[in-house]
């Protein structure tokens, strides 16, 4: 019998709703345990990830069990209800709708593991807004500039 053989890397990007900087130094790194389990619980891989205050980056190995809308509906449900059960903020957190989904080769990996690990020293020189329209221009996606996220600068 055939099994199902693939190699699906895809850098996730999504950004916090209300326009803060909500993601906080003291409990930054726990929160991306958290996401990392929800990886790998659906059988996929966490190359790496960084939540800057208000957004995140996730490399991640997918599993063709799970389609990239599913695997990020479980990633950003399940951390922001983690998050509102600690009640680090005050209020309700939440993420925005959507995301950004960039596929990379294998060989490339190592790169893009790089760039995101380098995040906090990467938005010192340039925002958010900018990083993620240059991403949507690099990877040629068409886009309306309506219904990307809401930008709080």
């Amino acid at each position: 019998m055939a099994n199902t053989y693939t190699q699906l890397y895809t850098q996730f990007v999504f950004s916090v709703k209300g326009g803060g900087n909500f993601i906080k130094e003291h409990f930054r790194d726990e929160l991306e345990k958290v996401m990392c389990g929800i990886v790998s619980n659906h059988k996929c891989k966490t190359y790496a990830i960084y939540c800057n205050p208000d957004h995140t980056h996730i490399l991640v190995g997918i599993h063709p069990s799970i389609s990239p809308s599913k695997l990020m509906e479980h990633v950003k449900s399940g951390s922001s209800k983690w998050l509102n059960d600690k009640k680090y903020l005050p209020g309700k957190f939440s993420w925005q709708d959507g995301f950004g989904g960039f596929t990379y080769s294998k060989s490339q990996i190592d790169i893009v593991v790089k760039y995101i690990l380098n995040q906090r020293e990467h938005h010192k020189k340039q925002s958010f807004r900018d990083e993620y329209l240059l991403l949507l221009e690099k990877f040629d996606i068409e886009y309306d500039p309506k219904y990307v996220f809401e930008w709080y600068e």
